[in-house]
């Protein structure tokens, strides 16, 4: 039996195979037999393979979804096809959001853009969520819109970005949208990849150093989870939030 305590979760399993799922705000666990048990007030899970809604609460609530903002964040960058080979300098000039949050990247030291999706998806590292807006074509005003043009693109009715990292607020979506973003995102491999990357050793430049990062969710280092994307996020407002999709055989997997 699935077990999650989150304020938003969106779950894509792929059941023997894949289902998709999104959680906000906590109430009383929900349980049957035959569903998973889930504290949120605001829930998705939907079977990949036949597109069938598995487990729904309140799936329209439209909340704050922190972090999460980053999977759009990246998704818009690769729509860009800019060289991920390309050396970035760490810029949050133009995210307000940022002041006087902590990091340990240095300002004006440069990664390339592919470690900074890796950053910003594995351990959703805010100034490589910023510094991918601010090196977008057209500049950061361009790159918000870009977001917002995706999401209604997919059809995701009740959303809507302001900046790239989900520090703000304003970033608001549903259960449902997110799930429509979980299937998306499976036209983007490179997404799975970075994003469930156990740890990495980040090797910065101007100046040189490396910094050692690790996944946000700690179950892409459980054996028993067949993981191809997740985010997690975490503010005051949006509370503990999930998306994932997985490969599910009806295990009795827990995760509080």
């Amino acid at each position: 039996m699935l077990k999650f305590r989150v304020s938003l979760l969106s779950l894509a399993l792929l059941l023997g195979a894949s289902v998709a799922a999104p959680v906000m705000a906590k109430t009383p666990a929900v349980t049957t037999a035959a569903q998973p048990q889930i504290a949120s007030g605001s829930a998705m899970i939907v079977d990949l393979n036949t597109n069938k809604v598995i487990y729904a609460s309140h799936p329209d609530l439209v909340r704050p979804i922190a972090s999460i903002t980053k999977l759009m964040t990246a998704m818009v960058v690769l729509d860009a096809r800019l060289p991920l080979d390309e050396k970035l300098k760490v810029d949050i000039s133009h995210t307000p959001e940022m002041k006087g949050i902590y990091s340990r990247v240095r300002l004006n030291s440069e990664i390339s853009r592919k470690n900074m999706l890796l950053l910003a998806l594995m351990s959703s590292e805010n100034r490589a969520a910023a510094s991918l807006a601010h090196h977008y074509p057209g500049g950061y005003d361009a790159f918000i819109r870009a977001m917002n043009a995706k999401a209604k693109s997919l059809g995701m009715t009740n959303t809507r970005f302001v900046e790239p990292t989900g520090l703000s607020i304003h970033n608001v979506s549903t259960a449902r949208d997110l799930t429509k973003l979980l299937v998306a995102s499976k036209r983007y491999p490179l997404l799975g990849q970075l994003s469930t990357t156990r740890e990495d050793m980040a090797t910065f430049s101007n100046p040189p150093y490396t910094l050692p990062f690790r996944n946000t969710n700690h179950l892409v280092y459980r054996d028993n989870w067949n993981i191809q994307l997740t985010k997690t996020g975490f503010t005051n407002a949006a509370g503990h939030c999930l998306v994932m999709r997985t490969v599910f055989n009806g295990n009795r997997w827990r995760w509080w």
